[in-house]
């Protein structure tokens, strides 16, 4: 097994199709042991291991991967967050079609373990960039970059490398990693489309947009409704290409990731009125997936084109 990492300070594993299709994935960095956290701090704080330890998951190491060659998807996960947190959305879109990089963000995470076993904590947590958010979101836009870089060089460290389409490569976030995502945009040009999931953009879109690239901004209707987040109205109002803003009736900031599946299966209480966190993930996963479909495999979705009576929960505003 093996890791794509580097001098750009990010660390990444990649999921990627496998031959049985539908719930078969293949992972690349096996990564079982987990990131060593300090006592108190990251999310599930005070959890004993073993209420986390036997969490399965449908990917395996050793599958052997489907044939062809196939899309590319980063994810940047939100702050703090370790990688393992987007699990169950790399999964789903392994699952479809896809190759899929899960990024880690040495310093930003509650612990990132290399494969030397070294492992780095959250060291700006206590120390903020000078730059503030906005600092992190471009830092982590060339953290996405090298680990493209490394994914599709005639020389990838990666012996897989040769799954992947490098014309067509998108990129989702949470939370900050939303904001990373139109960041990498903006400096990348071998991104063609991305997705903000629940992020504020501290680092503003370009007022000349995104070269026309699609992005789609999909959030919690309580804090990404039109006029609720000004950084998403600006957002709006400068992306100049294909683009959606999606809401989710009662989901919250953590509904994007698997962070409130786990703590849902280990026993802690769930926010009244908020959406049920497998139906939550669900919502995520369909519309992650048409997105890239759309854009990077050129299968039509009219699952855009307006409110989805199977989605009744998700609002859509159109251009």
């Amino acid at each position: 097994m093996g890791a794509v990492g580097g001098a750009a300070g990010a660390d990444a594993v990649d999921v990627l199709p496998g031959p049985g299709g539908q719930r078969d994935a293949h992972a690349l960095h096996d990564h079982r042991g987990g990131p060593a956290v300090p006592r108190g701090e990251g999310p599930g704080a005070g959890l004993p291991p073993e209420a986390l330890a036997a969490t399965g998951t449908w990917a395996r190491t050793g599958a052997q991967p489907a044939p062809g060659r196939f899309p590319l998807v980063l994810l940047s996960p939100g702050f703090t967050y370790p990688r393992a947190l987007s699990t169950g959305i790399a999964e789903d879109l392994a699952s479809r079609g896809y190759v899929v990089a899960l990024i880690d963000h040495p310093y930003e995470s509650t612990g990132v373990t290399f494969p030397d076993g070294r492992t780095e904590t959250c060291a700006i947590c206590d120390r903020p960039p000078a730059g503030g958010p906005a600092a992190i979101a471009e830092s982590r836009a060339k953290d996405a970059s090298f680990v493209i870089d490394r994914l599709t060089t005639e020389r990838s460290p990666w012996p897989l490398a040769r799954l992947i389409d490098r014309h067509r490569i998108g990129m989702a976030g949470h939370s900050i990693g939303g904001d990373a995502t139109a960041s990498t945009m903006a400096a990348d040009s071998r991104v063609r489309a991305g997705v903000n999931m629940d992020g504020t953009f501290f680092a503003p879109v370009p007022a000349g947009g995104l070269d026309g690239r699609p992005f789609l901004l999909f959030g919690a209707a309580a804090g990404e409704a039109p006029g609720a987040d000004p950084s998403w109205d600006e957002a709006w109002s400068r992306l100049d290409g294909w683009k959606r803003r999606l809401t989710v009736a009662g989901a919250e900031h953590g509904t994007f990731s698997d962070v409130l599946l786990l703590a849902r299966a280990v026993g802690l209480p769930s926010t009244p009125g908020a959406i049920d966190p497998a139906r939550g993930i669900e919502i995520t996963r369909t519309y992650l997936g048409a997105f890239f479909d759309l854009h990077l495999k050129g299968k039509p979705q009219p699952l855009f084109d307006g409110p989805s009576p199977a989605e009744p929960e998700v609002s859509v505003q159109l251009p």
